[in-house]
């Protein structure tokens, strides 16, 4: 079984990792459905949730709860290969591999790999003319069309210690050009580390 994380700044391209690792067959945990269930379990806005989750068990929750749900999930595949006690099976879960998305601090990342002793992160980095320009054009509700709006919420995220996540990565994917190039470079990086967790 092996985990990896996903970084980058708002539209570097983090989301074309995860689609990419879904396609594979993989599992991909996004950091910011933990926020989404939850409010939608208390019936509250995720903005006032993502406060009082943090209020109520500390600032590591969001990555506790991606451990405890990615644990869960392998102890159930676990047992359902006991039963059934096929040997593909078995090789497909000892290859199992996790994908992360939405890592922003470097708490997360000490977290994780506490956790998961092989745990590697991949950064996505796209220049901010770059990133701007894709934010705009895809309009999710915490995007803004304003340049200014964007650059406050890079601020944001650079507060949260993402800067740092980047700059430790173990591995550094440019995003500039077209988005089949990202596409291969990273399947060819999930499929090398499928083959080394085996």
């Amino acid at each position: 079984m092996k985990v990896i994380g996903v970084t980058g700044m708002p539209g570097s391209g983090k989301s074309v990792v995860s689609r990419v690792a879904d396609s594979m067959g993989m599992k991909v945990v996004r950091m910011g459905d933990v926020i989404r269930n939850e409010a939608q379990r208390r019936n509250e806005p995720p903005g006032k949730v993502a406060v009082e989750l943090r209020q109520e068990y500390g600032e590591f929750v969001v990555a506790e709860r991606c451990v405890e749900f990615i644990k869960k999930s392998t102890h159930k595949e676990k047992s359902s290969i006991n039963k059934t006690k096929d040997s593909k099976s078995t090789q497909n879960s000892k290859s199992q591999l996790f994908l992360i998305e939405g890592i922003r601090s470097p708490w997360e990342v000490q977290i994780f790999k506490k956790n998961f002793p092989q745990f590697k992160v991949i950064a996505i980095h796209s220049a901010p003319k770059t990133r701007y320009i894709r934010l705009k054009k895809r309009m999710r509700s915490d995007d803004s069309s304003e340049a200014k709006e964007a650059v406050k919420r890079d601020q944001r995220e650079l507060k949260f210690g993402i800067g740092e996540v980047i700059a430790n990565a173990d591995f550094m994917v440019v995003n500039e050009s077209a988005k089949g190039k990202l596409k291969n470079t990273v399947r060819g990086i999930l499929k090398n580390e499928l083959r080394n967790s085996c």
